[in-house]
């Protein structure tokens, strides 16, 4: 069995529990298996770091990254955020002020709380649609009834 395919450990993070691969303390990952625990590329990971979405990532003395159990939930807030359709600049703004520090709480939580309206009025959107298509399929399920019984 490989270290992957281990049980999980729960770790608390920003937003719920977590599981990670190994323990807090073992927490030291080469690219690929990032790669196979998040089911992003390789190249994906890259960008990120390059875009400074991904904080830095530390490096072996031969130049490898080694991502943490830290790292991994930073990526699983950034797949939330992606999720939501947050775009790419906001993720990258987002990031840039967690580096810079507590006194960016506010612009933080301005910038989320625009997203969350952004979301929820998509979800409306969404439900409104939901409603259209569980109209069309009741005319269609109750048409075919009808034939049936014919």
């Amino acid at each position: 069995m490989t270290v992957l395919e281990s049980a999980p450990v729960k770790v608390q993070a920003c937003a719920g529990t977590i599981g990670h691969p190994r323990p807090t303390g073992q927490d030291r990952y080469t690219i690929s298996e990032v790669v196979a625990h998040t089911g992003l590329t390789a190249h994906t990971l890259r960008w990120y770091e390059r875009i400074g979405l991904m904080p830095h990532v530390d490096r072996t003395h031969t130049g490898q990254r080694r991502f943490s159990n830290k790292d991994l939930d930073w990526l699983s807030l950034v797949g939330k955020l992606r999720l939501t359709g947050m775009p790419v600049a906001d993720m990258v703004r987002y990031a840039e002020l967690v580096r810079e520090g507590e006194h960016t709480f506010g612009e933080r939580e301005e910038l989320l709380t625009a997203h969350r309206a952004s979301v929820r009025q998509r979800i409306a959107e969404l439900q409104d649609t939901l409603h259209v298509l569980d109209f069309k399929i009741d005319i269609y399920a109750d048409a075919r009834r009808v034939s049936e019984r014919v």
